[in-house]
């Protein structure tokens, strides 16, 4: 086992295999030593997280959603090492869309979840710039969609 999926069995999670995109596009593009992933949506074991934050759906279990996403992220991510997920310098960038009403002003609280993931995870390696939007409608009707970039060795 990895090093980082060492640290991510005591923090309770094991990386699921790599969700498959739902449409015509890649899950991931290497370039050189970057690694774009594409958005990642609201899922764990038991299916898609849905909902709409600021109607049915409060921040702190958007943040669940948003982790849900950053573990897909990981996934993704060792997907595109080749198995060995070890290989990440750092976490450059999340971009994080948040389903929810047009007074909603917590989108920020709500990707604190896989942000905060990341750090807890990856330690320094998984700080990183960050956007965090509202989104009128998002595919499925999921809370959230995160995609990133990051670096690797």
């Amino acid at each position: 086992m990895s090093a980082i999926e060492t640290k991510l069995a005591t923090l309770g999670v094991t990386l699921p295999d790599a969700p498959a995109p739902a449409a015509n596009y890649v899950p991931f593009v290497v370039i050189g030593d970057m690694v774009y992933v594409s958005g990642q949506i609201s899922a764990n074991a038991d299916g898609m997280i849905k909902g709409k934050l600021g109607a049915d759906m409060a921040a702190d279990v958007g943040a669940e959603a948003a982790k849900a996403c950053a573990i897909s992220l990981l996934a993704q991510l060792k997907a595109a090492c080749g198995g060995d997920i070890d290989r990440l310098v750092r976490v450059v960038k999340l971009t994080g869309f948040v389903n929810s009403t047009p007074d909603f002003p917590d989108q920020p609280k709500v990707i604190n979840g896989a942000s905060d993931f990341m750090v807890a995870a990856l330690g320094d390696k998984g700080r990183h710039a960050r956007s965090a939007v509202s989104a009128a409608s998002l595919p499925f009707g999921v809370a959230v969609e995160i995609e990133a970039i990051f670096q690797i060795a």
